[in-house]
Order: C-alpha cells, then sequence, then structure tokens
C-alpha cells in the first residue's frame, strides 16, 4: 500500500515563522531569526520576502491556508522569549522581533501523487491554525497556483501578477461579463485602456478558436459619452460599427447616423422627454400613443373598426359613470352633459364620412343623444351681460337611457370592441409629428385644453429642433427589426458626445432598455441566452444616486432605473454590463452592488475609497491600502472572475488601440512642436448650420 509522503525535510526549510495570534480576519506571526532579511533562496527562485501584499502558507491538515501579508514591523522583545536560546541566567534586555500580520485569503490544496503533484486554490478557510503552528513560504509552483486561474474557459490573459513571480493572470469572459464588472479608477490611471483592453484580448483569443473564414458572434454595444472608443477595435475579427450625430460627407464611410426613433419609446420615457404632469397630462399622453399606434391597422375596413373602438370606449366610460352614481351624473352635471355632447358631435362629423346605412345610424345616435341632454340644457345671463349656459341634474334614466343608444349603434357592427392592439409602451411606428396634435384634440375632447397646453408647446418646439430631430424623428427605412440588428449585433460604438444634453440621459435610458427587452423575448421564445454586453463609460453620469419622491421621473431617473433593472435582472437573460467610472460614490448603489468583479485603478478620493471597500466581496485586508498609490497600468482583481483578490500589472495596448482619453499636450502646443491651427469660421458656422453656399 504506497502511501502520500510529505517531504517534511523541505517543509522545515521553507518554514519563517510561527503563529502567534488567531481571529477570523487576522493572523499575526513571529518570524524566526533564521527568515530572510530581503530575499529569500529556498523557494526554487529567489523571491523577495518579506513584502507587503505577498503571501504566505500555514500547512493544516486540508492542504495549506493561504494568508496575504498586509502588516509588517518590529516589536522590542525581552530576550528569553525568542526561540532557541534558552539561558535564562543572562540579563533580561529587550530584543528586536519582526512580526507580520496576515490576512486569510483561501485553502491551497495539494492534488496528485507527490511525484506529480499539482496544487488547486479554493475560496474560503476550512480550518484556521492553532498559535505556535508553523508558517511557510510558498514555493514557485505553489504561488503560480495561488495567482492562476484553472477553471474551464480561464483563456484570456489580462496581465501579470508582480507580486507572484510575474504569474499570467487569466479570466473566464463568461465570469468577467456575464456577471457585472465595475472598472473604476481617476483620470489618467489606466481605466479606459482596461476597458478596451479586456475586450480586445478576450475577442483576440476567442479568434483562435475559430475555423479559417468565420468571424466572431459577438454583442458588445459601447455607450462611449465623449467619442474616446472609435479606432479601438477595428481589427478585431468582427462587424464593427460606429455611430454618431451629425455625420459630415466625409464620416459617411465610416460612421452610421445616430437614430433612436421616438416611436421607439414607451410612455414613461414621452413623459420623461415632455415633462407631464402625472393628473392630466399623462393619462392623455398616453391614450395618445395608444391611439397612434393602433392606426396602423391591417383590417380591411379600417373605417368600422375605428367606429367600433371609439364608441366601444365611450360605451365603458358612460357605464362607469352609472357605477359612480349620482356625483359623476348630478354633482358633475355640468360635465357629464358636455361629455354627451362631445360623443353626439363625433357622431355626426363621423357620419359625414361614413356610407349607406351606417351614415343614417350614426346621424340618429347623434340627435337621439342630443334630445337626451337639451332636456336638461339651462342657460342665463350674469351681472356682466356673459351667458352661463349649465346642465341640470341628470336621472338614472338618462345614463340608462344613453347607455341602449351605445349598444344599439355598436350592436350591427360587431358589437362592444375590447381593445386588443398595441399598448402605449409597445414599439410600433407612428408619425410622431401627429403626436401633439393629437394630443391637442384629446384635451379639447375631454375639455382640459388648458391644462395641456404647455405640454402640446413644449413637445411640437423639441421635436422641431433640429439635432434632436435628426435623432428621434424616425426615418420611412427604420423597422424594429432593422434597428435591433444594427445597434445589438458585433460591436457597437455609440458616440454620444454631440447628442443634444436634453436628451443623452433618454438615448442611453431608451438603448439600454429596448435591447434588455429584446433579449428577454428572445429567451421566452427560444429558451436560451443571448450573450450580449453593454459598456457604460463615464458610468456616474449615467447611473446617479437618486432620491424617491415627486410625480415626475427625470430622464435622469429614467436611465438609472432602466440599469438598475439589468443590474438585478440582466444576468438571467444573457446582458451583462461592464461600468467604467471616476466616481464611485456618485453611482447608484443598486448597480454597484450587483457587480460581481471589481478592477481597481488608482483612487485617490476618500469618499470613493471607503465606499469601494464596503463594496469588494472579498476579505482583501490591506491590499485596498495601496490604491492611492497604484501606478498607471496597474490595478487590483477581485470578485466573481479571480480565485483571489490580486494585484495586477494589465497587458500593455497598443497605441492604435487605445482609446482618445491621453492628457492635453500644453507644452507642444505652447512652444509650437505641435500645430494647432484653428479656422473659428468653419467650426462656427458648422455650429450654426450655415450652409457655404447660401
Amino acid at each position: 500500500m504506497n502511501m502520500q509522503q510529505f517531504d517534511f525535510d523541505h517543509l522545515r526549510n521553507l518554514t519563517i515563522g510561527t503563529v502567534d495570534y488567531v481571529s477570523p480576519n487576522e493572523i499575526r506571526v513571529v518570524l524566526d531569526l533564521s527568515a530572510p532579511q530581503n530575499t529569500a533562496l529556498n523557494t526554487g527562485v529567489p523571491t523577495l520576502f518579506p513584502r507587503i501584499n505577498g503571501f504566505v502558507l500555514i500547512p493544516n491538515e486540508n492542504g495549506a491556508l493561504v494568508g496575504l501579508i498586509s502588516w509588517l514591523g518590529v516589536e522590542h522583545s525581552q530576550y528569553p522569549k525568542r526561540k532557541g536560546y534558552k539561558d535564562f541566567d543572562l540579563i533580561d534586555l529587550p530584543f528586536p522581533l519582526r512580526k507580520m500580520s496576515i490576512t486569510p485569503m483561501g485553502t491551497l490544496k495539494q492534488v496528485g501523487k507527490i511525484e506529480k503533484k499539482e496544487y488547486q486554490l479554493e475560496r474560503g478557510v476550512y480550518s484556521f491554525p492553532s498559535v505556535g503552528d508553523s508558517v511557510i513560504l510558498p514555493s514557485d509552483s505553489q504561488l503560480k497556483s495561488i495567482v492562476e486561474n484553472k477553471e474551464k474557459n480561464a483563456n484570456v490573459k489580462i496581465g501579470i501578477a508582480p507580486i507572484a513571480g510575474n504569474a499570467n493572470v487569466k479570466i473566464n469572459p463568461d465570469k468577467l461579463f456575464g456577471r457585472h464588472i465595475a472598472i473604476l479608477g481617476n483620470t489618467g490611471s489606466g481605466k479606459s485602456c482596461s476597458v478596451a483592453g479586456v475586450i480586445r484580448w478576450s475577442l483576440e483569443e476567442a479568434s483562435k478558436k475559430l475555423e479559417a473564414g468565420q468571424s466572431l458572434n459577438t454583442r458588445f454595444i459601447i455607450l462611449d459619452p465623449n467619442g474616446e472608443y472609435t479606432d479601438a477595435f477595428d481589427d478585431l475579427n468582427t462587424e464593427v460599427k460606429k455611430f454618431k450625430v451629425e455625420i459630415s460627407e466625409e464620416e459617411k464611410e465610416i460612421f452610421r447616423s445616430l437614430k433612436v426613433p421616438a416611436w421607439l419609446w414607451n410612455s414613461n420615457e414621452w413623459s420623461s422627454f415632455s415633462n407631464a404632469s402625472g393628473r392630466t397630462q399623462k393619462p392623455i399622453l398616453k391614450r395618445a400613443l395608444r391611439d397612434l399606434r393602433s392606426g396602423h391597422s391591417d383590417d380591411t375596413n379600417e373605417f368600422i373598426t375605428k367606429i367600433r373602438s371609439y364608441f366601444s370606449s365611450c360605451l365603458i366610460t358612460v357605464k362607469l359613470d352609472l357605477k359612480i352614481g349620482a356625483t359623476s351624473f348630478k354633482t358633475d352635471s355640468t360635465k357629464f352633459g358636455k361629455k354627451i355632447l362631445s360623443i353626439s358631435n363625433d357622431a355626426l362629423h363621423l357620419s359625414n364620412q361614413a356610407e349607406d346605412e351606417l351614415k343614417g345610424v350614426l346621424e340618429n345616435t347623434s340627435q337621439t343623444l342630443e334630445a337626451i341632454i337639451n332636456r336638461h340644457f339651462k342657460s342665463f345671463v350674469n351681472k356682466q351681460g356673459e351667458t352661463i349656459e349649465y346642465y341640470e341634474d341628470f336621472d338614472v334614466s338618462d345614463v340608462e337611457e344613453v347607455i341602449q343608444e351605445l349598444e344599439e349603434l355598436l350592436e350591427p357592427l360587431g358589437g362592444v370592441l375590447a381593445y386588443t392592439g398595441p399598448n402605449e409602451d409597445t414599439p410600433v411606428p407612428f408619425n410622431v409629428n401627429d403626436l401633439p396634435d393629437h394630443i391637442e384634440h384629446l384635451g379639447q375632447e375631454a375639455g382640459v385644453i388648458q391644462f395641456i397646453d404647455f405640454l402640446v408647446m413644449r413637445m411640437r418646439t423639441m421635436l422641431a429642433e433640429t439635432r434632436m430631430n435628426s435623432i428621434v424623428v424616425e426615418s420611412d427605412e427604420i423597422t424594429l427589426e432593422n434597428w435591433l440588428e444594427n445597434y445589438i449585433d458585433g460591436i457597437s460604438i455609440i458616440d454620444l458626445s454631440l447628442v443634444p444634453s436634453d436628451i443623452t440621459h433618454l438615448v442611453v435610458s431608451v438603448i439600454s432598455r429596448v435591447v434588455f427587452e429584446s433579449l428577454q423575448r428572445y429567451r421566452r421564445t427560444t429558451k436560451k441566452l443571448l450573450p450580449t454586453n453593454i459598456v457604460m463609460e463615464e458610468a456616474h453620469n449615467f447611473i446617479k444616486r437618486y432620491y424617491e419622491g415627486g410625480d415626475e421621473i427625470t430622464a435622469s431617473q429614467l436611465c438609472t432605473e432602466s440599469f438598475e433593472k439589468i443590474a438585478r435582472e440582466g444576468r438571467k437573460f444573457g446582458l451583462g454590463l461592464t461600468l467604467s467610472s471616476q466616481r464611485p460614490s456618485e453611482l447608484s448603489p443598486t448597480v454597484l452592488s450587483q457587480c460581481n468583479t471589481f478592477l481597481l485603478h488608482r483612487i485617490v478620493n476618500d469618499r470613493d475609497q471607503e465606499l469601494v471597500k464596503k463594496l469588494v466581496p472579498d476579505n482583501i485586508g490591506g491590499l485596498l491600502k495601496e490604491l492611492p498609490i497604484l501606478p498607471t497600468r496597474k490595478a487590483i482583481l477581485l470578485g466573481w472572475a479571480t480565485p483571489i483578490p490580486i494585484l495586477v500589472e494589465m497587458n500593455n495596448l497598443k497605441k492604435e488601440h487605445r482609446p482618445k482619453s491621453e492628457d492635453p499636450d500644453y507644452w507642444d502646443v505652447w512652444t509650437r512642436q505641435s500645430e494647432r491651427n484653428v479656422n473659428w469660421k468653419d467650426l462656427a458656422d458648422d455650429w450654426q448650420n450655415i450652409d457655404e453656399e447660401e
């Protein structure tokens, strides 16, 4: 029977100290006098020791506890406490004793027989050491096993770990992109390069698995507020589409015109755009949207359907009045009378468009309804000489008579038509410029025109604005199908830099919502997920923390709510988020708390540092204390995509692949080493939409 043998002599040679204090989040160690002072030569290769944020092992029955060095120091101790010296006759003097504190990180298990042993890191600590247990230095192979990700599909190298013998740091794209990642850091810390890098390196690695002639089946939607990522992905083996506002003739070969047609918006987005108030304006806006969206009927006799739909709606309203009781047709008798008069006038108006029997039926309905309300019509002249018209109280019999008349009108047409068409949120194309007119018509019909004047005026003004009009007013060639195909398949880089500030948040909100809802429908119909990732640069501007209150929902709040929903539910439908921000303290806590992986570059602001420390999912001791002093290209990777929190030196990204976020070259411009000639007239003419030929 062969038993595994442990090389205790080798273990003894690697021992550097003993455990002096144990708690669940900290283990203190007393270093031996013989422990290396600066470089350990007994680990297989020369290793720097002791070193902050380096690794040590404490062997136990499960393998070895992995600890991260978080503190080093010297404490004075009495002579007899020093190990190996037992002469108690010497004078009791204080002697320096080196100590260190380590944070438990995981368990390193040995797999296989001793001749072919391998090591595997597992998260969590199975058993804590006891006071007096040995602490050893990891060998080179153990150190690499701690850092290297050995799980399936962990093929993408994003950098090296200087603290672990420059071992490769690899990630699994399923975990990185599938469970939301936040890439945080101050300007100039290499954050944008990391965003472009993790996408590029992942897709370059994936390309190696393709057969000749195949292209990648990718879906990245990059929302780019500063126009930085235009050239970052040009040579990748996938379709790269670039969208921009105000395209010049030269740019037409490179860019596509950014279109987020207003018929794609839902009622909440329309309410935010038009600043509609809750009590009167929103219900009318929703009804107008419903009417316009259902206007595209495939019914062969559209006029009949229109009449059935309208008078069915009127009948339901009058039945509701009867159900409410006297308050509706006695207390508010004048309002009720005007409503029936409006229905009567509409019946007369529609009779002019009808033919044959229907024309006569509509005329009769109009006359009957008018006769009912005329029995209660009164007027008088007040002291100012004005004629005041009003209606006296109606009886239940009057209301029942109106209901009977409307039912008789609808019966030969097929009876009451339950509304089954598009609702106010269905993305069905309609003429956007018709919306203000229809709202005005509905306002007049309901007798509330004075409450919707400003709504109609705001809407007309905003839809007429040139730059806004080019984005939101639909073109004939845009359908829901080709919009989804254009913006979701491949890599879509959406340059938001020239989108009017009034609708920037709205555009981002609509795009993110439509992408999310399309993936929901894909899963419902195919029972499969469609892996897609939305990259939000400068996320603190679009996913802000907000406070509940008030009836009106701002575009900024709408945008945040859209991303919060994606953060909470997106993974179930294959939608991941990649967030990039320099101010995590301004981000929505809901979104940040749903991020499972963090790539942290240099963060100097103390509020941002505190927030990050509260959010991170691992016990990482003093690792985050390095955040204010991290050099460019160095970052701390922690969370779901890495087996252990680790300091990474990111891969170098070629200059042509970097996002355009370099610092301004003041000195070269000042000293004319780099020329900057400005034609302010051309710039002003372009800004003011002045045509040179005029």
